[in-house]
């Protein structure tokens, strides 16, 4: 629980990620820094669109399609809770591992998110493992893709890869940040399926009455059985 080992701990899953074959995440912030405008526009995607995108959907879901609401909610009640659980134990972003090759560019282009520091080292910041930022933008696409109709739906898929390669380039995520995210959204979706069903009841609610049979029938004259 001590801050004391957030940078070992950080500096500790960019090596395994390394040996198990994962791009390394500072090779892909290299590759945007010749960029200043992509710098900027990933700055600001991973200030803005993290609340902003999730707070348009829960009230979209709550203005046009209630039955569906308290699904989404629960959702992300409870996955960002389990990440927060986990997030008790102090894990450096990789934009506080300069040795490694990483660098904050938020701080250098004045975008940051974050207060001063205190030593180097932010305590706020000290939860970078899991990623509430890829838990959240892939409950949205869930969200949006089940519920809502017609081809223009699959849109909602680019939120998760944009945020993904965001939450990289930026140096605020590791690559096992967002899949331990992912991995405890699946466990939040199994654990609903299993208590009520994959969003039973909204299925039903949102789905047409059945036609009530006709009492008279038009084609048989009045006064005849």
């Amino acid at each position: 629980m001590s801050a004391d080992h957030a940078l070992d701990r950080a500096e500790w899953i960019h090596r395994t990620e390394l040996r198990l074959g994962l791009p390394d995440e500072a090779s892909w912030q290299r590759a945007v820094e010749p960029h200043p405008w992509l710098v900027t526009a990933g700055n600001y995607y991973y200030a803005t669109m993290h609340f902003g995108v999730m707070l348009a959907v829960l009230l979209w879901l709550f203005l046009r399609h209630r039955d569906r609401y308290s699904w989404a909610r629960n959702t992300v009640v409870l996955t960002t809770a389990a990440c927060l659980l986990i997030q008790f134990i102090p894990v450096a972003p990789p934009r506080m591992l300069p040795d490694n090759g990483f660098a904050d560019l938020a701080a250098e282009y004045g975008q940051s998110v974050y207060g001063g520091a205190v030593g180097g080292v932010v305590a706020d910041q000290l939860s970078a493992m899991p990623s509430v930022h890829v838990a959240w933008c892939v409950i949205v696409a869930v969200a949006v893709v089940r519920v809502a109709r017609g081809p223009w739906r699959w849109l909602v898929v680019l939120h998760p890869l944009i945020t993904v390669i965001v939450v990289v380039v930026t140096a605020n995520h590791f690559w096992a940040d967002g899949l331990v995210a992912v991995a405890l959204l699946l466990v939040v979706y199994l654990v609903q399926y299993a208590v009520s069903g994959w969003s039973t009841a909204g299925d039903e609610s949102s789905s047409s009455p059945a036609e009530e049979p006709d009492l008279l029938d038009a084609r048989t004259p009045v006064g005849r059985p």
